[in-house]
């Protein structure tokens, strides 16, 4: 149950919008095993001439880039996965977005099972559930 925050400096484009959110959701399922009926992703549009790389304006400087904020639960996801799954998201915004600047970032936030959730209910409370008796 991912929750994705995905930042570009690009006009803002429905049609990316949606392209976007279909490769990071392909993508967390397929790399990090997350459901896709429960991950959420927000994007997000900033003009080029407010982001700002190395002090250059990605307009100026002709380049694109964006920066990824995904929230998972802590200790269901090895190093390999996240390495794996870092690489394809830069990958996929190369192929949706063009000339991304090195300095585009993924970030992934472990949080404690008991501290987050959806529907009502935690993650440490769908997992205790789910044990047999």
């Amino acid at each position: 149950m991912p929750y994705l925050n995905l930042r570009l400096a690009a006009r803002p484009s429905d049609a990316l919008a949606k392209a976007a959110a279909q490769a990071l959701n392909a993508a967390t399922a397929g790399i990090l095993g997350k459901r896709p009926e429960v991950t959420s992703v927000l994007v997000e549009f900033v003009p080029e001439a407010q982001w700002f790389v190395g002090g250059e304006a990605a307009e100026a400087g002709g380049f694109a880039t964006f920066h990824l904020d995904i929230k998972i639960t802590a200790g269901t996801n090895t190093k390999d996965e996240k390495a794996a799954y870092l690489r394809e998201i830069f990958r996929k915004m190369e192929t949706l977005l063009g000339n991304v600047h090195p300095a585009s970032y993924v970030v992934l936030h472990e949080l404690p099972a008991d501290a987050w959730g959806y529907g009502g209910e935690t993650q440490e409370y769908r997992y205790v559930k789910g044990k047999p008796a």
